[in-house]
């Protein structure tokens, strides 16, 4: 059978912990596809965009959005188990900062102009300093660490981080995908016809790429 190819528009937000599920589950979707070839492109989201640049303590800021009962720890323990079966090591504990990540957004997009994997590897590497490692990727340093290990020339990316090289754009970006309906994410965007809400588990993801490669309109739930 011929290849089909694909395109899959990925909004989401690099602090969004269903985001790193949805990319893990997206990962088996596509093996469980090989007769479609899909370029995978990442696009940005901001869960809150009015933190200030430095971010917030996170304990605090978790407290003030979801109060101070059990509410948390309940998120957190069900994130756990999904993450432990979909190879993801959450470890909430350790992070210390919810960042503002337009920044990390930045790096993001630089990544898909350095070749044709980098920008995956790049959102794969951002998702697993702050999730699994607490790492606060609204930090330069951070970032710059992050874009050399995946092949990125780090004195470009800490010179562009210093400037407002491409803070429009991926503001831009962001209320494209409010205009035409995303309100939470991930959205995974299937050659810019069809739209999965959240977190879906990889056997439907991989059908609705299916169908969508042979011309199919998928029924998709938006159940995370």
């Amino acid at each position: 059978m011929a290849t089909r190819k694909i395109t899959i528009d990925v909004v989401s937000d690099v602090v969004c912990p269903w985001c790193f599920l949805g990319r893990k589950r997206l990962e088996a979707a596509l093996a469980m596809v090989p007769d479609v070839e899909a370029e995978v492109r990442w696009r940005p989201f901001q869960l809150d965009p009015t933190l200030p640049p430095q971010g917030k303590d996170r304990q605090t800021y978790m407290r003030d959005k979801f109060g101070t009962g059990g509410k948390i720890d309940d998120i957190h323990k069900q994130l756990t188990q999904l993450g432990e079966e979909n190879g993801i090591v959450f470890d909430f504990d350790a992070i210390a900062r919810a960042p503002n990540t337009l920044d990390a957004h930045r790096v993001i997009h630089w990544a898909a102009q350095a070749a044709p994997d980098t920008q995956d590897r790049m959102v794969g590497m951002l998702f697993s300093l702050y999730f699994e490692q607490g790492q606060d990727i609204g930090d330069h340093e951070v970032l710059v660490d992050a874009a050399a290990s995946v092949g990125m020339d780090a004195e470009v990316v800490a010179r562009l981080l210093q400037s407002e090289a491409d803070k429009a754009t991926i503001r831009e970006e962001i209320d494209t995908a409010s205009r035409i309906g995303v309100r939470g994410v991930p959205c995974f965007i299937i050659d810019q016809k069809y739209a999965v809400m959240g977190a879906q588990t990889a056997d439907v993801l991989a059908d609705a790429i299916r169908q969508t490669a042979e011309g199919f309109e998928p029924g998709i739930s938006e159940d995370r």
